[in-house]
């Protein structure tokens, strides 16, 4: 049987997609693209917002109406919480997000006997960790190695944790031979991921912080880098940057979760932290890894946040001089607190906000480029176009050389001379 994938959303969605990949074609299955003929197409939804649910259900109805014999399934967030919307979409195999190999033996059953089929759990009783291989099918650069899933936050904005249920971790000896395995395979990185890694280990034996986990990777596969997923500030102590800056093999690219730079605004969120605790995991990651890459998120006209308070928002992000920022408007998700709150904007002012945050993120991007004009980076190439191959210094910011030599999965010493037009930065191979 030939089956294609189209994944949404998270680092963990692409994870799960690419086990079942690996899963199908262990049976001998092949794996296409989705926009080619295939005996099967298996969509893996996301739910963080509602515009994510429209995204889903659009292209599931434009899945069935290019390919109306083949078997459709529909797995992940999406489906978790909205699974009779799905079925109502012609969908022949319904699964949430859990229980992968299961889904796919419903996939490979609908597809002898044409009948529909449909199971969906009860997330929040989730009480173990789904072991799935890691890796991928593509070129082998950078792997991801899912070490946690669920999340017990409940931030008032966030339907996640009912989609993905409680903490469950890898046991660390597990995440430690996936790490293996992948080096064996010729990966050249490990991104370290998961919904909410900080919190890994509660719910293991002896409750081991993730400063434990990390050392391991990073002593388990000293010739890979490993890049560590979304943190929350919490995980971020002086003894987590101690202890981690002594590995040379973890990247200094740190992605600190914010959503907001004001302590008003972080209270309605229902996050466990406020500006103050943030701003000092800032200090301390740049103490312990100077000219660190910290990125983040942020979202703008949340229910109620006033000029004054987006205004302190942008003051804040100015202060931290993020490498780079990801800015959403906020999008109503049913089902949550925050969906209920007075003060929803309207598009205008989400959108006069978006473009203002951007701007100031833009700004603070070129900063960090020119910063590093001049250093020297170990760059992982990936990938060429006409003569420019182009891959990720280890604070992931992406940079290109002119050179037509064969540098897929090498990593090579490379002096950055400027920032390009696009957002890459250039620069040229420096021979040792």
């Amino acid at each position: 049987m030939r089956f294609s994938f189209h994944t949404f959303g998270c680092k963990v969605n692409q994870y799960e997609t690419q086990a079942m990949e690996q899963l199908l074609t262990a049976q001998g299955h092949e794996i296409g693209h989705f926009d080619e003929p295939c005996d099967g197409y298996i969509i893996n939804t996301c739910s963080v917002t509602a515009v994510a649910d429209k995204k889903n259900r659009a292209v599931i109805r434009r899945c069935r109406k290019l390919h109306p014999d083949a078997v459709i399934g529909v797995c992940g967030c999406y489906t978790q919480h909205a699974a009779e919307v799905v079925q109502a979409l012609e969908v022949d195999v319904v699964s949430g997000s859990a229980g992968r190999e299961a889904f796919l033996d419903m996939m490979l059953a609908a597809m002898e006997d044409r009948q529909k089929r449909s199971a969906v759990d009860a997330a929040l009783r989730r009480r173990e960790f789904e072991v799935l291989p890691a890796g991928g099918l593509s070129e082998r650069t950078r792997a991801m190695l899912k070490v946690q899933d669920g999340c017990v936050n409940f931030c008032s904005y966030c339907i996640i944790p009912y989609t993905r249920g409680p903490v469950r971790s890898a046991p660390l000896e597990l995440a430690v031979r996936q790490a293996k395995e992948l080096a064996q395979q010729g990966y050249r990185e490990i991104v370290v991921t998961g919904i909410e890694i900080a919190s890994w280990g509660v719910d293991l034996p002896g409750k081991p912080t993730m400063v434990t986990l990390i050392a391991a990777l990073c002593e388990a596969v000293p010739d890979l880098r490993i890049r560590l997923g979304s943190l929350e500030p919490r995980v971020v102590t002086e003894e987590f940057c101690q202890t981690l800056s002594k590995y040379p093999n973890l990247c200094p690219h740190f992605h600190l979760s914010m959503q907001s730079g004001c302590d008003t605004v972080l209270a309605r969120m229902k996050r466990k932290y406020d500006t103050a605790r943030y701003y000092e995991s800032v200090q301390l990651l740049r103490k312990y890894f100077p000219g660190c890459a910290l990125t983040t998120d942020m979202i703008v006209a949340f229910p109620g946040e006033t000029e004054e308070e987006f205004e302190e928002s942008l003051a804040f992000i100015r202060r931290c001089a993020f490498a780079e920022m990801h800015i959403f408007p906020y999008s109503r998700r049913p089902g949550t607190p925050a969906d209920k709150m007075p003060g929803q904007h309207p598009n205008a002012v989400k959108e006069d906000r978006s473009r203002r945050a951007i701007a100031v993120a833009s700004e603070m991007t070129r900063d960090y480029g020119r910063g590093m004009a001049g250093t020297i980076q170990e760059i992982l190439f990936e990938e060429a176009h006409l003569g420019i191959w182009s891959g990720h210094a280890p604070n992931y910011v992406r940079v290109s050389v002119n050179s037509y030599e064969d540098l897929h999965n090498q990593v090579r010493r490379v002096r950055i001379l400027g920032d390009g037009a696009d957002g890459c930065a250039f620069g040229e191979i420096v021979e040792s």
